[in-house]
């Protein structure tokens, strides 16, 4: 049970690049969630998730043997997560209406640039890990450890995303933002 939750119901267990097919798992999983209740609510899934994979990493890893083994990517779910629900504030003003796509539900606005930058930022900033993502990467252990440099990663990655809107608002190019 818990391999089937630190890989995402298996997406950590694709190959190659296993965090990128977690964080696109995630991502789907994130934009169902976004539409159907909003950012807010996704923010605090990603913050409850966060909380139960402390414990459920810490056990997996003494299972396998190792730290931050590859197959885990709930941490990247996690960050994921964190970028769309900060990068969901921009659909409040440029946004679609996804009850239209999927009827019947009430949705919230979304942007479709902010969440494709969300996921791309997301791995941009996983990946490279600059100062104090890398920094936590390194240092900090357990699920603690494995969790902390995604959850970092994803509070750049959204806040990216607002820099970039803002730039594009900014220089005559909110008319591109979908």
């Amino acid at each position: 049970m818990n391999k089937l939750f630190v890989t995402f119901f298996g997406s950590g267990l694709l190959r190659p690049a296993p965090g990128t097919w977690g964080s696109v798992a995630g991502w789907i999983v994130g934009l169902v969630i976004l539409s159907l209740a909003g950012g807010t609510t996704l923010f605090l899934c990603a913050a409850l998730v966060f909380v139960i994979s402390l414990k459920i990493i810490d056990e997996y890893e003494k299972q396998v043997g190792s730290h931050d083994n590859s197959e885990i990517v709930i941490d990247e779910v996690v960050g994921v997560w964190i970028a769309m629900s900060i990068g969901a504030s921009v659909g409040e003003v440029y946004g679609i209406d996804f009850a239209q796509i999927i009827s019947g539900f009430e949705a919230s606005q979304l942007s479709w640039l902010a969440m494709i930058l969300s996921l791309v930022l997301f791995r941009v900033f996983d990946i490279w890990k600059p100062s104090i993502i890398g920094r936590a990467d390194r240092d900090i252990k357990g699920g603690l450890g494995v969790m902390s440099d995604d959850v970092l990663a994803g509070f750049f990655a959204g806040l990216g995303v607002l820099i970039i809107f803002s730039l594009m608002i900014k220089f005559g190019l909110g008319g591109l933002i979908f």
